[in-house]
């Protein structure tokens, strides 16, 4: 620690960068023209070369009075302060605190406080800011995130579990760093699938890091490197399933809990899956909550039955669906005088039901809400005109529209 300290004083101001307070603009400080680019400890060949050399024509890093750059030495959380102040510049976030532990002749004091306001860095219970501290390469990630104000878009567990040392990573900085590998800020060398979350960050990797967040940003081009994280959103790959013939769908009518038809009319109707349809290996297949649109149609005998024309499946998937219902032959009558509010409470019905009501009771003020179809019943009164009472198709939606699939139907699990 003794050694460390010295060279940090021995470079601090190298490493004290100008901070500009104020609002965005640029975004990007421009870099002295004289920057040096190229250092005796960082060959052409070295795994980082061009992050540093990016950064170093930008001003953001420095090297040192020997020619050298020194990739491995570790990062203070001061020099990381002065560092990221260099490379963004951003409108205060939050108003600065006065950390215990950085007194106002502190090198780094500008830097810590700006980095501080505009949302980069923060201290430790107790006003400490630990300015001595190395960073550790979590910490740098959980920065840059926050700094940038990145949130992850996945699922956070399953994008870190391309890291085969995720279990290390602190709860703290799951998130942002979910965020920041999603952004392709993280730079693992030499093996790509090792985040190392506690490992200090060296100098080199920060340069990495902070290069990274600035293509991220639309503020630099990408460098072609093979040891940037690009994690590529699984996507499951459909599995198709058939649903044999003779299964089952339950469905429900939320609408009404009575359907009146005439035996000659067809109304379009569209239900609702009660309860999820499973495979025996306990797939869900049709979940509640789905769609199926179709018909009440005349059948045989008199009868109405509801023939399914189209299933649409929660997740917008749409198959076109071969199943009907039992024929429904139950009937209710209306005759003369009754009173259509009896008739109509908690029902619907078709047009031409709604025209039979009309006619045989005389009542013209039913409401087109009341009708499926919204069909002009004007023009069916004339059918029943003169008619002292009418038999209608009576359907309980909830047991007598419960259907059979009569095709085996093939649909995909996602």
């Amino acid at each position: 620690m003794f050694a460390l300290n010295n060279w940090q004083q021995r470079t601090a101001a190298l490493m004290a960068l100008s901070v500009t307070a104020g609002t965005v603009a640029p975004f990007i400080t421009a870099a002295p023209s004289f920057a040096q680019t190229t250092f005796s400890d960082v060959s052409s060949n070295y795994w980082a070369a061009q992050f540093i050399q990016q950064l170093s024509q930008r001003g953001v890093i420095a090297g040192f009075p020997d020619g050298s750059f020194r990739p491995e030495e570790p990062v203070t959380r001061a020099q990381f302060a002065a560092m990221v102040n260099k490379a963004f510049q951003k409108s205060q976030q939050r108003q600065a605190i006065n950390f215990t532990d950085v007194p106002g002749n502190y090198w780094a004091y500008s830097a810590i406080q700006q980095a501080y306001t505009i949302g980069f860095l923060s201290g430790y219970p107790g006003n400490r800011f630990e300015p001595n501290q190395a960073i550790p390469r979590q910490q740098v990630l959980v920065s840059l995130a926050n700094g940038l104000e990145y949130n992850p878009a996945a699922n956070v567990d399953s994008t870190l579990q391309y890291f085969n040392d995720a279990s290390n990573i602190a709860d703290y900085a799951r998130s942002p760093i979910a965020a920041a590998t999603e952004k392709q800020i993280v730079v693992n060398y030499p093996n790509v699938k090792f985040l190392n979350p506690t490992s200090t960050a060296t100098r080199a990797q920060v340069a990495a890091f902070i290069y990274q967040a600035l293509v991220s940003s639309n503020q630099a081009s990408a460098i072609n490197s093979p040891y940037v994280v690009a994690v590529q959103p699984t996507t499951p790959t459909p599995v198709a399933v058939t649903i044999p013939q003779g299964t089952a769908i339950p469905v429900k009518y939320d609408k009404a809990e009575k359907i009146l038809v005439t035996k000659d009319e067809t109304v379009p109707l569209t239900l609702t899956v009660a309860q999820n349809v499973i495979t025996q290996e306990g797939s869900v297949v049709i979940p509640a909550g789905s769609q199926v649109i179709g018909q009440l149609k005349p059948a045989q005998a008199g009868g109405s039955q509801f023939v399914a024309q189209k299933l649409v499946l929660t997740t917008g998937q749409e198959y076109q669906l071969n199943a009907t219902s039992e024929v429904i032959t139950k009937t209710e009558t209306v005759k003369k005088g009754t009173s259509t509010g009896a008739i109509i409470k908690n029902t619907v019905l078709g047009a031409g039901a709604a025209a039979a009501v009309s006619a045989v009771t005389g009542d013209r003020a039913i409401a087109t809400e009341e009708v499926l179809g919204g069909a002009g019943i004007g023009a069916l009164i004339g059918l029943f005109f003169g008619k002292n009472s009418v038999d209608l198709i009576a359907i309980d939606p909830d047991t007598d529209l419960q259907m059979t699939i009569n095709q085996n139907l093939l649909v995909s699990l996602r």
